[in-house]
């Protein structure tokens, strides 16, 4: 402690001549600050509050998996960024270590200067967070994810968090660097500074071994699905599945992202296979400096790899679940309309009347609701849920509607008092037909149901069927959510008032293009929790190859004063970003394969068990635009400051302090 007091002053120092050098730290950790604290801040103003649309995702849930997904990618790249930029300056650590620093001394220098860049940049970024929450918050409610008149409440707890573990992450990823320079001997000082050699440290292999082992043992669980795993609702309904298989996801990229410094070399010497054969020498001196500093190709190449890879697995899982629950639809849908009000209100009284009053109508509605300590009574064994799950709410025959493979009993007796379940919660539970069930219902009221039906509901069903009578006093709004109508043949297409503020879809339409509002809320989901960290790791692009650009000045100087003009040194620059956008966006199509995969398997067997089956498919478009988007960023951030870097004379940058 007392050195680090000790050198703490002249980290300042340090920090006063060259605060250039450190913007692009201080930008990352200000901006992943910025991000955690704003979702945080989220997060803590959530305490007893939902949506009241029971269709829409849990506010709770949804916005704990932006913070995760969040302090994920933040945590990623101010490591990346901070290692990087204390990489940058081997050269000084080499002669502070030639001239007799010790391992130590070094170290703590440059921990002293980080320590003053996070604390500073920690600071800046939760007053951001303060302005951009409100924003994050006003987005939701107009999605419909959120209640109207949710707003932010300004704590000191999610700005505190979010700091410390700014600055947590930042010391980590400095000290990881100045350890690496501080373990060489005075004499292969100035030797180490010319390349990378190792890079791939016994700390790195560790946690990239460990994550890969994690996403194979989830991935075994949940395919298997041993019997302890299937007593919690959370993790063997399947409309928790698009939950899951994010955190797949997540496993799979922070894998592949740990073992970038051992799998870019190869690919960039694959993807550059055909240059020794090129005339000229830009593209030869374009992959010798990316295979030489394989540390600056990692760090640029890891913001890339993020939106790359977290838009094509996000996107392409939530597409697959799409696409079952469509294939699901088209197959059980028997209705001929559903009817949907146009905001969360419900169908009026008057809507449903018209309905019903169609020549030969047979109209079922359906609402969702909450019901807790689902089991007791008459119930064998000891497996029993306490958690809480999602049901549907009948009113009328749901045989018209939707077409329930039936396993026992039958749902012509879901009446009165009674309850049916999917198969999956009977066999994880032990229950039969015939078994008196303890309900808690949404407002708290106890109740006894009477098990009358075992089936296999659709993904736009849930596992738990309720009849409306019993349980419409209990509801938070009586008014259904849903109504699926079928009329005689020749009626025309119901036609409700414009009062009634209602859509009526033909189900071969509604079913084509997935117009469940299940499939709505899940692209919202996405859209919520990967657009922050999406847009945060694109101004990471912006912010690594800027960096780069101008931890390269002397590069720049050498090839002009060994007769290279300014329009191949730009054009050098060029070619490395498109080298690191395409070896990026190569190992993400590596991921997004394998979480793609992984997540069809999950499907086809854990939902579509009635024989149908989805063929394997990449998110083309969005890996395309991603991938542009990032080419396009990393295009200008570099050739911009080095255009303007090569105003000054070659002499000038060759003195240019590093």
């Amino acid at each position: 402690m007392g050195t680090l007091t000790t050198l703490l002053p002249v980290a300042v120092a340090t920090l006063r001549k060259r605060w250039p050098g450190f913007v692009g730290s201080f930008v990352a950790l200000a901006l992943g600050t910025t991000l955690i604290s704003a979702v945080g801040l989220l997060v803590g103003t959530t305490m007893g509050i939902d949506n009241p649309d029971p269709a829409a995702p849990s506010l709770k849930k949804l916005l704990t998996f932006m913070a995760g997904m969040s302090g994920f990618v933040s945590v990623f790249v101010v490591a990346s960024t901070f290692a990087f930029a204390v990489a940058g300056r081997r050269r000084e650590t080499a002669l502070l270590r030639a001239v007799g620093a010790t391992p130590r001394q070094v170290r703590m220098l440059v921990l002293g200067e980080a320590v003053v860049v996070s604390v500073v940049a920690a600071g800046c970024g939760g007053l951001l967070g303060l302005v951009v929450a409100p924003l994050m918050a006003d987005w939701l409610v107009r999605r419909g994810v959120a209640p109207e008149g949710f707003t932010v409440r300004p704590a000191a707890g999610p700005l505190l968090v979010a700091a410390a573990v700014g600055i947590a992450v930042a010391l980590l990823g400095a000290y990881a660097a100045a350890r690496r320079a501080g373990r060489v001997r005075p004499v292969e000082a100035l030797g180490d500074a010319a390349a990378d050699r190792r890079v791939m440290t016994l700390g790195r292999w560790l946690w990239a071994l460990g994550y890969l082992a994690f996403f194979v043992v989830v991935v075994a669980l949940f395919v298997t699905m041993p019997e302890p795993l299937q007593r919690d609702p959370q993790l063997r309904d399947p409309q928790n599945m698009p939950v899951w298989s994010l955190l797949i996801d997540i496993l799979a990229i922070l894998a592949v992202a740990l073992f970038t410094p051992l799998l870019v070399p190869p690919l960039v010497r694959l993807l550059t296979l055909p240059v020794p054969f090129a005339s000229g020498a830009v593209g030869l001196l374009a992959r010798q400096n990316a295979l030489t500093a394989v540390r600056r190709t990692v760090s640029t190449a890891t913001p890339v790899f993020l939106v790359v890879g977290l838009t094509g697995t996000v996107v392409g899982s939530t597409a697959a679940f799409g696409d079952a629950r469509a294939t699901q639809t088209r197959a059980a849908l028997r209705a001929q309309y559903v009817v949907e009000p146009r905001g969360t209100s419900g169908l009026s009284d008057a809507a449903l009347r018209h309905l019903r009053e169609l020549p030969g109508a047979r109209t079922t509605t359906l609402a969702s609701t909450l019901v807790s300590d689902l089991g007791g009574g008459a119930v064998s064994g000891d497996a029993q849920d306490a958690a809480t799950s999602s049901a549907t709410v009948v009113d009328g025959d749901l045989a018209t509607a939707w077409k329930v493979p039936t396993e026992s009993g039958s749902l012509a007796a879901l009446k009165g008092e009674s309850v049916a379940v999917s198969a999956d919660l009977a066999k994880a539970n032990g229950w039969q037909v015939g078994d008196r069930l303890s309900a808690g219902l949404a407002d708290g009221t106890m109740v006894t149901l009477r098990l009358v039906a075992v089936v296999r509901p659709p993904l736009s069903l849930s596992e738990v069927l309720l009849p409306y009578g019993p349980v419409a006093a209990h509801l938070d709004s009586r008014a259904p959510a849903t109504a699926y109508v079928t009329t005689d043949p020749g009626v025309p297409a119901p036609v409700l008032p414009a009062g009634d503020r209602a859509t009526v879809t033909d189900t071969a339409r509604w079913g084509a293009v997935g117009n469940d509002p299940r499939s709505r809320y899940d692209w919202i989901a996405v859209l919520a929790i990967l657009g922050p960290a999406v847009l945060y790791a694109l101004l990471a692009i912006v912010n690594t190859m800027m960096m780069s650009t101008g931890d390269r000045l002397r590069d720049f100087a050498t090839l002009r004063l060994t007769g290279g003009n300014d329009r191949q040194v730009l054009s050098i620059v060029g070619v490395e970003a498109l080298l690191t956008v395409a070896t990026a966006t190569a190992l993400a199509l590596l991921v997004t394969a394998g979480t793609q995969l992984t997540t069809m398997a999950l499907i086809n067997h854990r939902i579509l068990d009635d024989g149908s089956a989805l063929s394997f498919r990449l998110p083309w478009t969005a890996i395309a635009g991603s991938a542009a988007t990032g080419l396009v960023l990393a295009l200008v951030s570099s050739l911009l400051p080095a255009r303007l870097a090569l105003r000054a004379r070659a002499l000038d940058l060759a003195g240019t302090r590093q």
